[in-house]
């Protein structure tokens, strides 16, 4: 698997991450709650920023899946990542650095990530799981035309808890 980049509305582009992103793996791991759901680290360190970095890599490396940098200007403000699985079904998980919130970054990145996903990939459905709290991100879901299907139930366990999340969809076509 190949990262490749992919350009974005709001002139952000998705690509590798790079060892020269770690100002944003160390303002996300600043977050309350980036690190709980992410492989971001809790407590920054440049090794800890770099060997977040490295499992970036190691993701498509291993053929697990994407993990896209969000960059505007050649700044990372963002993370999204496409985690393909069984039946043309593929999962999508993204995040955006405080410093960034409000200025569309989650939108224009999903939309890149399932045009990419539908036409190159040829995935079929494509799922993102949000918390109900977590209106920013389902709004952002929502303008890029995923639907929110259903609430499950102690879903994921965030944090050392159960927690329910919404799920959202976008089928292609």
């Amino acid at each position: 698997m190949t990262v490749p980049d992919l350009p974005a509305d709001g002139g952000f582009l998705l690509r590798p991450w790079r060892l020269t992103d770690l100002p944003a793996v160390a303002e996300a791991a600043a977050d309350p709650y980036i690190p709980l759901i992410t492989s971001v680290p809790a407590v920054y360190s440049d090794a800890e920023g770099a060997a977040f970095v490295r499992r970036q890599w190691a993701r498509a490396a291993d053929g697990v899946g994407y993990s896209f940098a969000i960059a505007r200007d050649g700044r990372a403000v963002g993370q999204i990542g496409l985690w393909p699985g069984p039946h043309g079904r593929a999962s999508v998980g993204y995040w955006v650095a405080g410093s960034a919130r409000g200025q569309g970054v989650a939108c224009a990145a999903l939309r890149a990530v399932a045009s990419w996903a539908f036409g190159e990939l040829r995935i079929a459905r494509l799922e993102a799981h949000v918390e109900p709290w977590n209106a920013a991100s389902w709004k952002a879901a929502e303008k890029a035309g995923f639907t929110r299907e259903g609430l499950l139930r102690a879903w994921k366990e965030v944090g050392g808890e159960r927690r329910d999340m919404y799920v959202y969809a976008r089928v292609a076509g």
